[in-house]
């Protein structure tokens, strides 16, 4: 069989499972076995894939019609340029959150700061700081001690130099040492984490559950991240939908000003910018 009747069946069969993009999909899974352009493959009428690769890509294409997604799959995800290696342990990055880095790298200073890129996971955003800018100091951290081994796994493929920390938010962190947080936080509701896209469903609930109200991470991070950051330290934070409003309120009450919240691509309010501004130091409950 040639590569393009290959993906053209192969496409017909994710479509009729409601897989999404499913001629990206199965492109991308041959792509993957013969590393060659998924372009050309879908071109190529002519070349007899050998029973190896017909075999294997069979194996694959049955992961992803019971809803595996393609990055698991394939063990990569793209992120702001850069390939980062992903598996069931870490929240798959998406493009939006490549727009909080961008917004992150317009505010800090040029010459350098101290940045926490906090439930990091595969890491995606604090190595992305890094590699983007060689004077920042980033530290990942995060709850999972599987994340943080894909992190460090990442920052060393893109030979960045990060430092890790394992705990419970910013258990065990010292106290004025950051001059940014940026998060991507779990803040999905949790009765609505059974009803996500099959894909989703996959990922680690403990990057996704925020709680009853999607709230919780929000409440921990306003009350627990003025102990580590310094005085006018920022803080940058993804946001779930319809959740701007009340996050922004969380955090004015815990001592932030100049809150902004920014719009997605899809027009989707997504990101928040605070900076900490309170002259006395506020200690942590826990």
């Amino acid at each position: 069989m040639t590569p393009r009747s290959l993906l053209r069946e192969t496409a017909k069969r994710f479509r009729d499972a409601g897989i999404p993009d499913p001629e990206t999909d199965s492109a991308l899974l041959l792509s993957f076995l013969t590393g060659l352009e998924p372009l050309r493959l879908r071109l190529d009428t002519d070349t007899e894939l050998p029973p190896g690769i017909l075999r294997n890509y069979d194996a694959l294409v049955g992961r992803r019609l019971v809803r595996e997604p393609l990055q698991y799959i394939i063990g990569e995800a793209h992120f702001f340029g850069h390939v980062f290696s992903v598996d069931e342990n870490v929240l798959i990055p998406r493009p939006e959150t490549e727009e909080l880095c961008s917004w992150c790298l317009d505010v800090l200073p040029a010459a350098g700061a101290d940045v926490l890129d906090l439930c990091c996971g595969s890491g995606c955003i604090g190595i992305t700081l890094a590699a983007e800018r060689s004077s920042l100091r980033v530290t990942l951290a995060d709850c999972s001690r599987k994340a943080l081994d894909i992190a460090a796994e990442n920052a060393r493929q893109m030979d960045v130099r990060v430092s890790l920390h394992c705990g419970d938010l910013t258990e065990g962190l010292p106290s004025s040492s950051f001059d940014c947080i940026i998060s991507n936080p779990p803040y999905i509701p949790s009765a609505e984490c059974a009803c996500l896209q099959p894909e989703v469903m996959a990922e680690p609930v403990l990057a996704l559950d925020g709680g009853p109200d999607g709230l919780s991470f929000y409440r921990r991070i306003a009350s627990e991240s003025s102990r580590i950051l310094r005085k006018r330290g920022l803080l940058l934070l993804e946001l779930g939908y319809g959740e701007a409003e009340a996050v922004s309120g969380l955090l004015q009450s815990a001592g932030f000003t100049g809150i902004s919240v920014r719009k997605d691509v899809r027009g989707i309010p997504r990101m928040l910018l605070a900076e900490f501004s309170r002259t006395e130091v506020l200690c942590s409950k826990n």
